[in-house]
């Protein structure tokens, strides 16, 4: 007996159950809160960064220079080396998810909130430099609360990508390079003319960082 004939409408059937699933789950991310999402995706197990894979890459409405803060503030033993990623033209926009190590979705003004709170002055300094040092020892001198955090560019393996960044995104091109809530002050010298007018201090506390004490 010869087996019944395959009906042609069975894979359409399935594409068209197939898309709606994907319609469905695609209105669910896009119109869900945030919060809301994040609790009912760990209740099944599905990561954000795998339904964006599908659904595409989120365009932050915040300055790039926080991309380079997440870069350069994250986890040393998982940071994502720039140098190693051939399609960086850094004097054009670099696309969020490569600061983000890949991943293709962050809450990036969460995460802009964060970077401000825990590292409000970031320092982007050359270990052999003297006007680094300089400005490192000026700004230790105020004993600051979270300190500043380094960056020593040198020691990098993507010095040149990250040197080219903060040209372009802070039309600074030398070090160091001084960024107080993601904004630069300028270099060495920048610095040492603030101090000496006593304003220094006052756009550290504004900044959020508590100053214990002054000694220079």
């Amino acid at each position: 007996m010869a087996p019944p004939p395959a009906s042609s409408s069975s894979p359409i059937r399935r594409s068209r159950g197939l898309l709606l699933i994907v319609f469905v789950i695609a209105l669910f991310f896009l119109f869900v809160p945030r919060h809301q999402l994040s609790s009912a995706l760990q209740d099944t197990g599905i990561s954000k960064e795998k339904l964006v894979n599908y659904f595409g890459s989120s365009k932050p409405d915040v300055d790039e220079i926080y991309g380079l803060l997440h870069l350069v503030t994250g986890d040393v033993e998982k940071q994502a080396i720039l140098s190693s990623n051939p399609d960086i033209d850094p004097t054009k926009p670099v696309d969020f998810s490569v600061y983000a190590g890949g991943r293709r979705w962050m809450d990036w003004k969460e995460e802009t909130r964060r970077i401000d709170a825990n590292y409000p002055i970031v320092v982007f300094s050359k270990s052999y430099c003297p006007y680094s040092n300089r400005a490192k020892k000026l700004l230790a001198s105020y004993d600051i609360r979270p300190p500043p955090h380094i960056v020593e560019v040198d020691l990098r393996d993507d010095s040149n990508v990250i040197k080219a960044l903060l040209t372009r995104l802070t039309k600074h091109s030398t070090f160091p390079n001084i960024l107080v809530l993601g904004k630069s002050i300028g270099g060495s010298d920048d610095l040492a003319n603030l101090h000496a007018s006593q304003r220094l201090e006052k756009i550290l506390q504004e900044a959020g960082a508590v100053v214990r004490s002054q000694e220079a």
